[in-house]
């Protein structure tokens, strides 16, 4: 049998691409919040959505299904379309998420985030890249291969990706007769750069931790006790200081840093020039791949203390914080919570009390190198890009994906996307860069095609 090939999938394409960025657009249009603030009858609205595009693609089944989550409330809705192999064929699942994060600061939009607008290669719009372009890769390459398609395909779009997924590995476990295959393609991840497509095969996982730090059994006047007695504010930002080194590397003793691979990108992968103020010194030592994908970091997220315009001449008492910590492959979560526990009790000071509160975490990931499946991928990307593509690690995580691992230990995982540095995703003015997203679309219709005939 032949291989389908670039130029076919193109015509294809061309032909109804007026068509895909309409469906994108209509998704886009959804601000499908899945926060606890937000209406939740926009993430129901961009599932029933997805499900009826789904419905003509040859599916033998279309879905919307919840899970529980873990304090037995309800979970957001997933759509799940299915159509089984021919025999002796593999069954490919096809991940996305139809949440989108908030909007964040409107004045700092240049159009309206849930009006898609396309200025040149770009369209904009919150959720235009993450992820619900990656809904319209997978739909759009089922529906260029139509009857020629020879795999068993599951589509599983989630709702609630942008939380943490509370819900999902109860998900899977519910459904997991639904879900099984034997490739996992998840579609919610970055190339190298416009035009460079990448296969992320390596993960840091993610750790979070709130605690509090007192230094008074109340607040007090500043003008009557300052200079002798320590605030709260004071103790919380010298503790702070600790967690890195004079060159912003973590200080932090037992947090550890992963061997870095052979490097097949520049020392820049990610452009972080692009995103630094000029003459904003960089942070870390290594490789800046190393320290963005191979090394942990940790990120005050979150401090509670009176905004300027409300504060007063006050010694506080206590003060909350949050910081964010993200774990090399191979590092263990709970490992890295404690010895990041372990540095806060020993470094802070003044003999101020920490008290500890809430957690959240999730492995890191590396996949296994020798699976052909990844070669397979990267064919597809490289034919369908029409470059040559490399693998690369991300510095994010995708808390997940441990959880596929744990339920699927058979299935091979690809991640792909469509991101570039310049998506600026989570951030005001996210946008799609649209010659890549219909290389997308080709490299995976050209993978789903070899995975049949491979």
């Amino acid at each position: 049998m032949t291989h389908l090939n670039r130029a076919e999938l193109t015509s294809r394409l061309d032909a109804i691409y007026d068509d895909v960025l309409a469906r994108l657009s209509e998704l886009v249009a959804i601000p499908s919040l899945a926060w606890p603030t937000a209406d939740p009858a926009h993430v129901d609205a961009t599932a029933a959505a997805v499900a009826r595009m789904a419905e003509p693609l040859g599916f033998d089944t279309v879905e919307t299904l919840r899970a529980e989550n873990p304090d037995g409330t309800p979970g957001f809705p997933a759509v799940v379309a299915s159509r089984p192999a021919p025999e002796g064929r593999p069954t490919v699942v096809l991940y996305a998420h139809h949440d989108v994060q908030p909007a964040g600061d409107l004045s700092q939009w240049d159009t309206p985030p849930f009006e898609a607008t396309i200025r040149g290669d770009r369209m904009y719009g919150r959720g235009a890249a993450d992820d619900k372009a990656g809904i319209l890769v997978h739909l759009t390459a089922l529906q260029l291969l139509g009857d020629e398609l020879g795999v068993g395909v599951v589509l599983f779009i989630e709702g609630e990706e942008e939380i943490g997924s509370p819900s999902f590995r109860s998900f899977l476990e519910t459904y997991r007769d639904k879900l099984a295959g034997n490739a996992i393609i998840v579609a919610d991840s970055s190339n190298l750069a416009c035009g460079k497509p990448a296969l992320t095969t390596s993960l840091r996982g993610m750790a979070g931790i709130e605690f509090t730090v007192r230094t008074l059994s109340h607040s007090v006047h500043s003008g009557m006790y300052g200079g002798a007695v320590p605030d709260a504010t004071l103790a919380m930002t010298r503790l702070l200081a600790t967690l890195h080194d004079e060159d912003g590397a973590v200080a932090v003793a037992g947090l550890r840093s992963a061997p870095e691979a052979a490097a097949e990108y520049g020392d820049d992968p990610m452009g972080t020039d692009t995103v630094a103020l000029a003459g904003t010194e960089l942070i870390g030592r290594g490789s800046i791949a190393s320290r963005l994908w191979h090394q942990p970091s940790i990120t005050v997220i979150g401090i509670d203390t009176p905004n300027v315009d409300d504060s007063s001449n006050t010694l506080l008492a206590s003060v909350r914080a949050k910081i964010s910590i993200r774990l090399a492959p191979g590092e263990n979560p709970a490992d890295a919570l404690a010895a990041v526990k372990r540095h806060l009790q020993e470094y802070v000071p003044f003999g101020a009390e920490v008290e500890f509160g809430a957690e959240e975490s999730g492995a890191p990931w590396r996949a296994d190198s020798s699976d052909p499946v990844i070669a397979t991928a990267m064919e597809a990307l490289s034919e369908g890009f029409g470059a040559e593509a490399v693998q690369m690690g991300l510095g994010g995580s995708i808390p997940f994906i441990a959880d596929l691992v744990e339920v699927f230990p058979q299935a091979s995982i690809l991640v792909t996307g469509i991101e570039d540095p310049d998506t600026r995703a989570h951030s005001p003015n996210e946008s799609l860069y649209l010659p890549d997203f219909r290389s997308a679309i080709i490299s995976e219709a050209l993978l789903l095609d070899r995975l049949a005939r491979d």
